[in-house]
């Protein structure tokens, strides 16, 4: 299951985040995955809480979308809407396609609670 190695990930930015920001702790975060990941949404969540335990993030809800597979056919410059298992350019029907979107994985927002200043 990459969905773990996924969630170790986001676990590590995310308190590296929090230290940048002396953020106290993180409530909730955004992440868009591109459809080429093949990023189960239930089984990112089930391993994200799991990896948070005991962290920064322990308890955050995580909000997963997915990103479409958007190309370019190389041999007519048509872009367009591609499908993971079909890259046949609908204009000229080649199948030669540059992937422009869909295959990154992107920690979109984050919300946290800070650190209260004014405790000593």
């Amino acid at each position: 299951m990459h969905e773990m190695g996924i969630a170790s990930a986001l676990v590590e930015q995310l308190a590296a985040l929090a230290r940048q920001h002396c953020a106290a702790r993180i409530t909730a975060l955004h992440v868009v995955c591109g459809a080429m990941r093949q990023v189960v949404p239930e089984a990112l969540q089930w391993a994200f809480a799991a990896a948070s335990a005991g962290t920064v993030a322990d308890g955050a809800t995580l909000t997963v979308s997915e990103q479409g597979v958007t190309g370019r056919c190389r041999h007519c410059g048509q872009q367009f809407a591609a499908q993971i298992d079909d890259y046949r350019c609908p204009q000229c029907s080649v199948a030669d396609v540059e992937v422009l979107t869909g295959q990154d994985i992107v920690l979109e927002s984050v919300m946290c609670e800070m650190q209260d200043e004014t405790a000593v």
